[in-house]
């Protein structure tokens, strides 16, 4: 058969000039070589996510445990009318109740990172002072009824009573726990906070530690824990587990990260009216795990900083071998921060913090800052995933003059496109610029924004309920109070 080629049928292809282009390309020696197969790439694994307790979890837990101590307590209790037995199942429930809540409240407060993560050290600072008031209520509750119930069976009057059970080492020991609670208790009132020093206030909280151990050994000693050895196996059982915690999270963590990370001061900036950026080198910082919006517990190694760990959030990604925090002077601790030198040691515990990408849920986030609370956010504003015009930054102030780092949000906002308006007047001026309808005119569909919002307490709150009245669903507001 001849060989048909293009040319020879050249007048009728004319007539397809689709089909004759076809047929040019693949004649012959005009074909193109074949193109190998693409190597498949290996799947990537993504790590894992990490562990993170939910409020949910958290409440649920803890009533569990308050649960199954008050059942641990209907077990025992014998129905009476006698008013002496009344009196004496009352201080038994109080005081095992007291007993579970003092575990609860060093739980809270032993920095475990599933807890810290995904709870907030802010709203796990609330609960505990929230839980702390309860304690002592049962506390002085148990300590009535039993004084009470004593008298009842006994005949005596009250101070004869309270000699006679001083008498008791196990009582003797309990008295002195629930008086170093009280002292504790005195000292984070409102009032008595302000008069303290920071440092002054946590070292009367040591005294917790000294409390629970001596009312752990009145537990031991009282029949509602010893009533059985498999409830007083599994009481025991708990208190070292939360012991372990302590003292694994508050001193061998910090103690290994100083040797592994050895942090020091680099430089100390100034950004403002009493605000310094302190810029810190260290080894291997990525095994920090620490995210945009998180904060650590600083402690400057020098003669009068060394023995206070400083809250300080991420004013910055850590980049490489870099990390950085900037600072309001608001007390002695943090004036003192701004005449650290370069080549100070620092020991960083952390991170901890809920204020995180975790949390978005929509595709538009609203950052609100209020303050030097734009630390966090400012680290947010550079990494939180989006695209241009998925995220606002709307930053509170008195004046411009206190705006902190201005000239890097500005980069930023032009770099990803973001927006950035400053909110800049007196608390109390005329115009509010966080009423919910100022908020709604400058953020266009306010009601479909994740929200993260840092301040201080009155402006964090304010700021709530103002998108809350706008149409922002409470659990899409993710709060945390600025207090250095």
């Amino acid at each position: 058969m001849p060989q048909v080629t293009t040319e020879a049928v050249e007048p009728e292809l004319a007539r397809y000039p689709a089909l004759s282009a076809y047929l040019r390309q693949t004649e012959g020696p005009a074909q193109a070589p074949p193109i190998p197969p693409r190597p498949r790439r290996a799947p990537r694994v993504r790590p894992a996510a990490p562990l993170r307790v939910t409020p949910r979890a958290l409440r649920t837990g803890i009533g569990a445990g308050g649960a199954a101590v008050t059942a641990l307590w209907g077990v025992q209790a014998r129905p009476s009318a006698r008013l002496d037995v009344l009196f004496a199942t009352g201080a038994h429930l109080s005081g095992l109740l007291a007993g579970y809540g003092i575990l609860v409240m060093l739980f809270l407060m032993a920095r475990v990172p599933a807890v810290e993560h995904g709870i907030g050290a802010d709203r796990l600072a609330r609960h505990h002072a929230r839980g702390g008031r309860h304690v002592l209520t049962l506390c002085a509750a148990h300590t009535v009824l039993a004084l009470c119930g004593y008298a009842a069976n006994t005949g005596t009057d009250l101070l004869t009573t309270l000699t006679d059970l001083l008498g008791y080492p196990g009582l003797a020991a309990a008295t002195a726990g629930t008086l170093l609670f009280v002292t504790v208790g005195i000292s984070s009132a409102r009032a008595a906070r302000r008069r303290l020093g920071h440092g002054t206030w946590r070292g009367l909280h040591l005294l917790t530690y000294l409390a629970a151990a001596l009312a752990f050994a009145h537990q031991l000693a009282g029949p509602d824990i010893a009533y059985s050895s498999l409830s007083l196996g599994l009481w025991c059982l708990l208190h070292a587990t939360v012991a372990v915690l302590l003292f694994w999270y508050r001193l061998v963590v910090p103690l290994r990260q100083a040797l592994r990370h050895g942090l020091r001061v680099v430089e100390v900036r100034a950004e403002g009216p009493g605000v310094v950026s302190v810029l810190m080198r260290g080894r291997d910082l990525g095994r920090l795990h620490a995210e945009s919006g998180q904060f650590f517990r600083w402690r400057f190694l020098t003669r009068r900083l060394w023995h206070t760990a400083l809250p300080f959030s991420l004013s910055a990604p850590v980049d490489g071998d870099h990390v950085r925090v900037t600072v309001k002077a608001v007390g002695d601790h943090t004036r003192r921060v701004r005449r650290l030198r370069p080549g100070v040691r620092v020991v960083a515990t952390g991170p901890f913090g809920a204020l995180t990408a975790h949390r978005r849920t929509r595709r538009k986030v609203l950052l609100l800052a209020g303050g030097v609370g734009i630390t966090p956010l400012r680290a947010l504003f550079e990494t939180l995933p989006g695209e241009p015009g998925d995220i606002t930054l709307l930053y509170r102030a008195g004046n411009a003059g206190q705006l902190v780092l201005r000239e890097e949000l500005e980069a930023i906002a032009r770099t990803r496109q973001a927006a950035l308006h400053y909110l800049l007047g007196p608390s109390d001026a005329a115009f509010d610029p966080l009423a919910p309808q100022a908020l709604r005119n400058l953020v266009p569909g306010l009601a479909d924004h994740d929200v993260y919002v840092c301040g201080p307490p009155g402006m964090t709150a304010a700021a709530t309920t103002a998108l809350v009245r706008g149409g922002v669903p409470e659990d899409r507001i993710h709060a945390e109070c600025f207090t250095y």
